[in-house]
């Protein structure tokens, strides 16, 4: 990758995660709160590495708690009972960056190719 399309990359990568601040600083209580708690476990936990598909989930975790804040829609009935299922699920939309969803192919691989499976 040149130099000019690196640079590039990361300046949009920053105006992206940029503009997700603004807008969940933008939120209502008891919403913001909520956005922020799930980013925080995103980013402990939340295996997505890929830029681009971290910077569309939590683009598309803003849109979802806008929305239900404009609708006025309680937090429990965004997330359930269960809010690391409710994150889970959401993450498993975002595969193609999920580091966790290569290393357990990764790891059904090695094991099949350790067993004598032929796949």
């Amino acid at each position: 990758m040149s130099i000019a399309k690196l640079a590039a990359k990361v300046i949009g990568e920053k105006k992206r995660w940029r503009e997700y601040k603004a807008r969940v600083k933008k939120l209502p209580e008891p919403y913001r709160s909520a956005v922020d708690a799930f980013e925080r476990y995103l980013m402990v936990a939340g295996g997505v590495v890929e830029a681009d598909a971290a910077a569309s989930l939590f683009e598309n975790l803003a849109d979802l708690f806008e929305q239900s804040a404009a609708n006025q829609t309680p937090i429990r009935d965004i997330v359930g009972d269960d809010p690391i299922e409710f994150i889970e699920a959401f993450i498993r939309n975002y595969a193609e960056g999920d580091w966790r969803a290569r290393e357990r192919q990764r790891l059904i691989s090695a094991i099949d190719s350790a067993a004598g499976d032929k796949s």
